[in-house]
This record gives C-alpha cells, structure tokens and sequence, in this order.
C-alpha cells in the first residue's frame, strides 16, 4: 500500500500498532535484534520540521514519528559541515580523531563504521544516497568506497559536487555507474524499499542518506505547485522559498514510503528507527538565500559552517514501539557519535575498545531507564579559512571564533546566543578553554594530510 495525496500519512504503518496491540513501555514479543533505519537530511535546518515547530509547511510522517518515540531537543552533529560531520557519526568519534576535518578528505579504510560494527552482529546494511569521499590518501589509488566500509548495498552519490543534482542522470549502484531518471530522493527511497524487500525475514541496517534540502534548489513540480502561494516569498514572482519546502515535504512524503513499507512487511515493532541531519541549514549563496528567508534554523544564532547553534544543533527524534516510549521530549544533549555505541547496544552487542570511540550510549536515556552520562561535548572547524572551537557542558558552551575572544553562552536562558557570560563566570572559561586545550592535544596526524 503505497502514501495517497501529499500531505496524507501513509495508512499502513500508522494502523500497524492498533492491530497489534501496541502500547507504549511493553515489549513484544520474545527480544530480537532490532532492524535498524538511520534517516539523514542534509543541510536541514532545527527549525525546518513540524516537531520543532515549522508551521509554513508540514511534515507529517516525521512529527508522527516524533509523537510516537522521544524528540532529541539538544541533538548535536559533529562537525558544522558534511564530510566530517558523516565521518564522524558513521564512526562514533570527534572529527579530530577520524582522519576527516575536511570535505575533501577521505575516510580511513582502518576506521570502523556503523554497518561494520552490525556486521559482527549478523546485519546486512545497505546505503542510500549520500556517501561522501575525499580524495584517495597516501598510498591508495582510489577512494574509499561505501562498499570497503561494511555495507552490503549501495546506491546513490559518493561526490559531493556530483550530489549538488537533485534530477541526476547517472548514480553509482554498487561499485557501477548507471543511467537514472527523476528525483533524487524519489530513486534513492525506491532503492531503499527494494532492499526492504530483500532483507526483511533477517536484521538489516539501513542508512538513508537523503539529499534535501542541500544547495541546488529543485524539487518535483507537483510538490513546488502544492506549497505555492503557502509560503512567504521574498519575491512572489519567482517562489524559490516553495521550492526548499517542497524538497523538505518530498523528503517527508518519501520517509511515509519507506515507513509504509516497514509496514506491509509487519517489521514496525522490530525495527528502531532514528532520524537526524548532518549540519545546520546554510545561509550561503547555493541555496539562493531561501533558509535565510525562512529563517531555518530559529530560534538558533548561526548556520552551516558556524559553531553556533544553528550550524550544529540538528532535528533528531529516535523511535521504537515497545521499548521508547512515545510523547517523550529528551532535553539532554546528545551526540551524533552517540549512534554507533547506542545502534551496537540495541542490537545487543559489545565495543572493541580498538574502537576508541568517543560517543556513549545513550539508549538508556531514550528508553527512560537512564540519563546520558556528565561530559563536555567538542568541536573544531578549521578549514576553508574558518578557525572556530566550542565545547558544551551541560547548559554552558564555549565558543572561541579566529578573533580569539572566548563567548560563554547559558543555553537554558539564551538559546540564540546573544549574551556573552564570558566576564560574569570567567572560571567556566578557563574551566571550558583548558579541556579544549587538551581536546585539541588528542589531534590524530592524519587529519592534517
């Protein structure tokens, strides 16, 4: 049963737990290894989602997600740009300790992802969309491929100049280049229930890496002729802000498809759910000044390529029936080097600590039965000119810009960051700027390559 009209919820999975009886705290059935769907948006900004209170548009599927699981209020990316910030949550590990400070860096082959971590646990793992490689490092003579780093499937983009097309006309599937015609998030999605349908009788990773609403803007015509007129236009003579809605609707009509799917199959109840985005909106010139206009990263100060708020706190929601309970709002920070311990852990397996990762697990937290642990979270972005650092414990957050001058900012009372606190709590600041310090000391030589 596929989604009928645009802006209806997909009927499968959302009678799925009536039928069965589902209600929130109980588990079903004897436990088993969760399926596992990974949702990244990219370049989608905190305030572009119904759940986090985007009202010009709306985006059902996920804000039914979002009721049904727990939302992840202070959910932080690794890094303000995509190549480091994908690096680091398909690792669990901070930037600089991935090999991947740089959009034009290349993943370590040594570097253990997601999917090699599931693969001890006997998952299968397909990619869809979005994977983004540097150039080859030394003693290589190709780039990393998706398929080098544990996944079974693949099909989408694996350049990130390739991935500025929205209508592409060749994507990789597997290691071959192929013909393809229509939206990219339409085929990346097909691809996605294809792989649905294969892998569905044993426990599956799937990461879906969607292209919207990133840089170029385009959408399908019919979905740009529905927002027309429903959104604010800085010029009504050429609706480019319904064009980026529409790619966020289309996304949001597309994870309607896939959850239908999850439906059909009856592997709803057993299949934890997770979705997110690499970085803040951008407020450069790609995307043609439309999330500016709309503003989507409010209340947030900053966008893609800051250290603010807006550059690297992302939508996050986590969703399983019977083991997260529903209508919950998650207001501690959460990382997204969180996701390889917490996705090991549901699945009911160990770390190597020749890991050495940096995230924590935090499904205790999502599942009601903990908190995540006292810790101070980290950043740098030092490249393409940019020479920013900030550090976050509980409210409090550091933020050092090439000026030099330390900002101190109390996020439970300035969550857009307009009061510098630095002079009223000047031992925060030594406090934050010496774990920094020896943050930054931690540094693997391969990030300078």
């Amino acid at each position: 049963m596929m989604c009928q009209g645009r802006m209806r919820l997909c009927a499968g999975w959302l009678l799925l737990g009536s039928i069965l009886g589902i209600q929130a705290g109980t588990v079903l059935g004897a436990d088993r290894a969760p399926n596992i769907v990974l949702i990244v948006a990219d370049d989608l900004g905190w305030g572009d989602v119904g759940f986090n209170g985007r009202t010009e548009w709306t985006t059902p599927h996920l804000d039914r997600l979002a009721a049904d699981g727990v939302v992840l209020k202070h959910c932080y990316s690794a890094a303000p740009i995509c190549g480091p910030s994908r690096a680091a949550l398909l690792t669990g590990k901070f930037t600089i300790h991935t090999g991947v400070r740089r959009n034009d860096q290349d993943l370590p082959l040594e570097e253990v992802t997601i999917a090699e971590a599931l693969k001890h646990r006997g998952y299968r793992s397909g990619l869809f969309g979005k994977w983004q490689h540097g150039k080859p490092r030394s003693g290589h003579d190709h780039y990393v491929h998706p398929m080098d780093q544990g996944f079974d499937d693949f099909f989408g983009f694996t350049d990130s100049y390739d991935a500025l097309e929205k209508f592409p006309n060749q994507l990789w599937r597997g290691r071959e280049r192929v013909q393809v015609s229509g939206y990219v998030d339409d085929l990346i999605t097909d691809r996605a229930i294809e792989f649905l349908g294969r892998q569905k009788d044993a426990p599956f990773f799937l990461d879906v890496s969607y292209l919207a609403p990133h840089f170029s803007i385009a959408a399908p015509a019919e979905e740009i002729e529905h927002l027309k007129g429903k959104v604010p236009e800085t010029d009504p003579l050429h609706p480019q802000n319904a064009i980026y809605a529409a790619m966020i609707t289309r996304m949001d009509w597309n994870i309607g498809r896939l959850l239908d799917t999850l439906g059909r199959f009856h592997l709803i109840k057993d299949t934890l759910l997770v979705f997110t985005s690499d970085n803040g909106a951008t407020f450069e010139f790609g995307n043609q000044g439309t999330s500016a206009a709309l503003d989507s990263n409010r209340p947030l100060r900053g966008h893609k390529r800051t250290l603010w708020e807006g550059g690297i706190r992302v939508p996050g929601l986590a969703c399983w029936p019977g083991k997260i309970r529903g209508g919950q709002v998650c207001e501690e920070n959460v990382h997204l080097t969180d996701l390889l311990p917490t996705l090991v852990a549901a699945a009911g397996g160990m770390l190597d600590a020749a890991w050495h990762i940096d995230g924590v697990n935090v499904l205790p937290l999502w599942t009601g039965h903990g908190h995540a642990p006292e810790r101070t979270l980290f950043w740098e972005w030092q490249s393409e000119g940019a020479d920013q650092l900030a550090a976050l414990r509980g409210d409090f957050k550091l933020v050092i810009t090439r000026a030099g001058k330390p900002e101190l900012y109390d996020l439970s009372a300035d969550v857009a960051e307009r009061r510098d606190l630095s002079a009223t709590y000047p031992q925060r600041v030594q406090q934050l700027q010496s774990e920094l310090d020896a943050w930054m000391a931690t540094e693997d030589p391969r990030g300078k390559e």
